[in-house]
């Protein structure tokens, strides 16, 4: 009995560690009528940097942004296509995707990252930035890059 008990417990602790990770799964909207509505929305799934704010996702994700100054660029459409392909590695590290491909909108993760042309930008957890680069990358490399963060190596040390 104490041990079913032990593993109960270590399950539902377990399960308790997972929550942050889950939490990019569900995004908080408001309908017409003012009512807040809870919405399933795929983790990975390219998000527009329009009407996004990289404060939220501090501490639960590490935001991939992907800027062009068109969607025709065809390093950025290389870039989308090599996430694309592995997204398993990606869900794990508690990857977001991002892109602004219209420099006109000027979005706020624009103005922020201040990107010239196109650039794929990675983010650790805590909002820094770790990964600039002008050209596309593979996600073994991005996968690298994010295995050699502090953040992540503790997650690993911690077993989250």
């Amino acid at each position: 009995m104490r041990a079913s008990l032990l593993t109960s417990l270590t399950l539902g602790f377990s399960l308790f560690l997972a929550l942050p990770g889950a939490a990019q799964d569900v995004a908080m909207a408001q309908n017409e009528t003012g009512e807040t509505e809870t919405e399933v929305v795929d983790p990975l799934e390219p998000r527009s940097a329009v009407d996004l704010d990289l404060n939220d996702f501090l501490w639960v994700s590490r935001p991939i942004v992907v800027f062009a100054d068109t969607d025709a660029d065809p390093r950025f459409r290389e870039q989308m296509a090599l996430l694309a392909d592995r997204p398993d590695p990606l869900l794990e590290r508690d990857v977001v995707i991002i892109f602004d491909t219209d420099p006109e909108a000027q979005s706020e993760i624009r103005r922020q990252l201040r990107p010239r042309g196109f650039a794929l930008v990675l983010m650790d957890k805590d909002g820094t930035v770790n990964l600039r680069r002008p050209s596309p990358r593979d996600v073994r490399e991005i996968m690298r890059a994010i295995d050699n963060m502090p953040l992540r190596i503790e997650e690993l040390r911690s077993g989250g």
